[in-house]
């Protein structure tokens, strides 16, 4: 094979470049969709529930641009090693992102149905469970932006702490349906923001996978003791 030419790899820089740029702008706007479902949601703001229905379609967009983006980049220059990692994990990333919006707008529109009911003083149990999968998605996208295998095999234990808080919370809504009335259509309403957030950790842990494909070539999807052999394997290299 001939060895490629300054333009080619000025070309390949490019468009490489241009690739992880798009994922960390959907990846900002994934975030701030979610923030602001559940701010819509706590404060009974129907305006921040409109935007994050209305700036989905940027989620989808750049979604569509990042698999555009990809197979141009595979087809072309046909990368090898970390670089071909990086590509295939900046699409199966894209694609977590954009499931994380659709639950972003899930809440936004469960919100926007609520705000026509009284308030509920345990809309409130929604946000301990909201700040643990904020922040282990804020954790796995550092994961994944700065290729530290340990941090991302370490989402899945933090993540069982969401299911077991996610569990506890539905419990307590499901109790208040049980007593009837004309809240019962909220509680239910609150199950499924709290079931979103549950799912937003799983997608979470998701993209921490990808960090350990892309900084260790390893798939960890199915192995249920890496997170702690990779924090083991890191702190050795370390010492």
């Amino acid at each position: 094979m001939e060895p490629k030419t300054p333009h080619i790899i000025r070309e390949f820089d490019e468009a490489f470049n241009a690739l992880g740029k798009t994922v960390s702008m959907m990846a900002a706007q994934c975030l701030l969709n979610l923030e602001r479902s559940i701010a819509g949601l706590l404060t009974r703001d129907i305006d921040l529930c409109r935007a994050v229905i209305a700036d989905d379609n940027d989620v989808d967009d750049a979604e569509l641009k990042v698999d555009a983006a990809g197979l141009e980049i595979l087809v072309r220059f046909h990368p090898v090693a970390t670089d071909l990692r990086k590509v295939i994990s900046s699409m199966k990333v894209a694609a977590n992102l954009e499931r994380i919006s659709d639950h972003a707008v899930n809440i936004a529109k469960r919100a926007k149905k609520m705000l026509g009911k009284m308030e509920l003083p345990e809309t409130q149990l929604v946000e301990p469970v909201y700040k643990m999968a904020y922040d282990l998605m804020k954790d796995a996208l550092v994961a994944y932006t700065d290729q530290n295998a340990a941090l991302g095999a370490s989402l899945r234990d933090r993540d069982r702490e969401i299911d077991r808080a996610h569990k506890r919370v539905i419990a307590t809504f499901s109790e208040r349906m049980e007593e009837g009335g004309d809240i019962t259509e909220a509680y239910l309403h609150l199950i499924f923001v709290v079931r979103s957030l549950e799912r937003v950790g799983d997608l979470a842990v998701n993209i921490g996978e990808d960090a350990v494909f892309l900084d260790r070539a390893e798939d960890i999807r199915y192995s249920k003791s890496r997170a702690s052999d990779i924090a083991g394997e890191e702190e050795e290299e370390s010492a």
